[in-house]
């Protein structure tokens, strides 16, 4: 008997890299390209491109972008910490177009060695000063947790009561802290065989956490629960849906015990999608706490991709439909969801935290 071709070993032998299944599935694509609601896009930066510096011509440009994608307020979280960089962003954006844009400011861990035991008041008062400038809010960045470290060489806890006085602060000022630690999970597992985002983390070693010598993710998200219900005065957003977007039941249960916290969806879609169900539930049981962002810039085809992946039930699509998913190699759904949470999701939520017009919405 003749052996089948197709079993030839040269032919079943390709690397991974390779490999670009196409599925077979027939299946509706639902083109949308306007939200069905005005959006506030409330995690996402003004780097690479419309970066500071660029004249009020870059910033025609891109409210004009924004315009075609209905974004009808934006959120910079690249103000940075020092006043130059700061004023730099609100000269350029927010005082060319002040309803249109809100810029976070952030905090200089590096200066932790300077300042020692009085660095969380050295904080506060420069937060005070941000705020002083027009600063909208207070970005922590990912490092906090894993790099950032005091004048002992001691890695800081998120929790680490010497910060107090900058989380009072913000919620004394009334502005929100968007705040990113930890995740994703994969990111701290094992670079093996096991890992769904070993190509991610090949490509970027230095995104790979384990433990040791970094804490272990779950450490980090306890000391994250600690902090939002130390501080209940004090509004904390938790970036990539709540830092822990494989595990909505968690998120939940941080959300029930701290009215205080809320969440964006921003660079989750990917792990939102593949779970619709459960999202879909987590989305309506949590409709008044969830915020719209993309964290891709203001680029039209990822704005799409999220209308298109909240507002139809469309299945087994693209979340990034350039090559290879960059975050796993799976599909995703979309969850349909119905007016009254599109409305609070795309803007109301945000719009009750950031101080943005309701105007907006009509």
């Amino acid at each position: 008997m003749r052996p089948n071709p197709t079993s030839d070993s040269d032919t079943m032998s390709i690397l991974l890299s390779e490999y670009r299944p196409q599925p077979a599935l027939v299946t509706k694509t639902t083109q949308v390209t306007r939200p069905r609601f005005p959006v506030i896009d409330a995690h996402n930066h003004l780097g690479d491109e419309f970066g500071g510096g660029w004249a009020s011509r870059s910033v025609a440009k891109l409210l004009d972008r924004l315009d075609q994608a209905e974004v009808r307020a934006y959120v910079d979280l690249d103000g940075g910490w020092g006043e130059e960089i700061l004023q730099q962003r609100l000269d350029n954006f927010k005082a060319a177009a002040p309803d249109r844009f809100r810029i976070f400011g952030g905090v200089n861990w590096a200066a932790w060695p300077q300042h020692g035991h009085h660095f969380g008041h050295w904080a506060a008062r420069r937060l005070r000063q941000q705020a002083a400038r027009g600063a909208d809010g207070l970005k922590i960045w990912k490092p906090f947790g894993l790099h950032v470290r005091d004048h002992l060489n001691q890695l800081v806890a998120v929790d680490d009561p010497r910060l107090d006085a900058l989380w009072a602060a913000a919620g004394e000022l009334n502005l929100p802290v968007m705040i990113h630690v930890a995740d994703p999970v994969a990111f701290f597992n094992p670079l093996d065989a096991a890992n769904e985002r070993w190509e991610e983390l090949r490509a970027h070693p230095d995104w790979h956490f384990p433990s040791p010598p970094y804490p272990a993710f779950l450490a980090i998200l306890e000391q994250l629960a600690n902090l939002v219900a130390r501080h209940a005065n004090t509004i904390f957003i938790g970036a990539h849906v709540g830092c822990y977007a494989e595990n909505l039941a968690w998120v939940g249960q941080l959300l029930d015990r701290c009215p205080n916290f809320y969440i964006d969806i921003s660079a989750r879609i990917a792990e939102l999608g593949r779970q619709p169900y459960t999202a879909r539930r987590f989305c309506l049981t949590y409709a008044n706490r969830i915020l719209f962002g993309t964290d891709a810039g203001p680029d039209l085809d990822t704005y799409q991709t999220y209308f298109r992946f909240l507002e139809t039930n469309d299945e087994y699509f693209d979340y990034n439909p350039a090559g290879i998913p960059t975050q796993g190699r799976w599909q995703i759904y979309g969850l349909f969801l119905p007016d009254d949470v599109l409305q609070k999701i795309y803007y109301q939520n945000a719009a009750r935290l950031l101080k943005v017009s309701n105007q907006g919405e009509n």
